[in-house]
């Protein structure tokens, strides 16, 4: 039986159920809001088949990476769930300015300062994952007056959530573009961007939403995983300076790491599938750098290893009973 492909799983919630969220923080505050996550997370993940799967099988990579022999429980797979919850809280947090400069950790400052004295004249994209809290990086941005954010999403789910956070805080505004793939109008568009000086962020952990085998396989968490070439293809296109970004939440702070990857991923014509399949891997072993230090803050809820062919996958969408919960941004 065929794969599910991440992008033809129906979300679970709704725009009312965001709002929802949101006032609930506003009324009664960060904590009790997580206090009343506790049930709700307790049913998404006794009735997410496919991601209470995904996420057992996703532990069990990590425990083997890391030589831990403890057996993946059920109540592994909720904290996984739960986690996934509370990046929700924090989205909001963040979105409302109630995430100060104080409860934040910049590793490797010196690479920001750099890029703010670049942007002016130059831009750059970063390459970001569902690892941790990528909203938070982007509303800290928005912060940054020196700094314009442009973020691509392959899924009208960030733009609801967008929306919803619109309605409490009119000055929470992200140039969110949404794009079913990266065609050449899509990086035209980019490229003037970057050219102004603006930012791009592009998440590297999802394939096509529309078309199969755009990808390059590299080890992850042990066994080789499909990659998507668009995001470093563009970089190739956009031909500017390319950084990974992360941001974990550790010991209750945000901890944002921000890395220079290359100057240019310029790709040779000679070179070109050598230096891709490099580049992919190198991006590989970064993100696993990362999840490794903070595994249950991983979000793709599917089964991240499914070779990206019409043999093993489909791109059609689930019925009502197959729905599965998944941050499809």
């Amino acid at each position: 039986m065929k794969d599910k492909h991440w992008s033809a799983t129906k979300e679970r919630g709704s725009t009312f159920g965001i709002q929802l969220l949101v006032w609930l923080y506003r009324i009664f505050g960060q904590w009790l809001l997580r206090i009343v996550l506790i049930p709700v997370i307790a049913y998404f993940t006794l009735t997410g088949n496919k991601a209470r799967q995904a996420s057992y099988a996703y532990l069990t990579r990590v425990n083997a990476v890391t030589g831990n022999s403890t057996k993946v429980r059920w109540y592994h797979v909720y904290k996984h769930f739960y986690q996934f919850g509370t990046s929700a809280v924090d989205k909001i947090r963040a979105w409302l300015n109630d995430v100060t400069m104080q409860d934040v950790t910049f590793h490797n400052p010196e690479i920001f300062e750099q890029l703010r004295q670049d942007t002016p004249s130059k831009g750059a994209i970063f390459i970001g994952s569902h690892l941790g809290n990528l909203e938070l990086c982007r509303a800290i941005g928005e912060h940054d007056s020196s700094i314009k954010i442009n973020a691509l999403v392959f899924t009208k789910h960030a733009l609801k959530f967008q929306a919803a956070l619109e309605k409490f805080n009119p000055d929470a505004q992200l140039n969110l573009i949404q794009v079913d793939s990266l065609g050449a109008e899509t990086a035209i568009e980019l490229k003037e961007k970057v050219d102004k000086g603006e930012i791009v962020i592009i998440v590297g952990d999802r394939t096509s939403v529309t078309q199969y085998g755009r990808v390059n396989y590299a080890d992850f968490l042990g066994e080789p995983a499909p990659f998507s070439q668009g995001p470093f293809i563009l970089a190739n296109v956009l031909d500017c300076p390319t950084y990974l970004l992360f941001c974990l939440k550790q010991s209750g702070r945000y901890h944002i790491y921000l890395e220079h990857f290359a100057n240019s991923l310029k790709l040779a014509r000679t070179e070109r599938a050598q230096q891709l399949q490099s580049i992919i891997e190198r991006y590989a072993g970064r993100l696993e750098h990362y999840c490794l230090k903070a595994p249950y803050q991983w979000f793709n809820f599917y089964n991240f290893w499914q070779k990206d062919d019409k043999q093993h996958i489909s791109r059609t969408a689930t019925n009502k009973n197959e729905k599965n919960s998944s941050d499809d941004s």
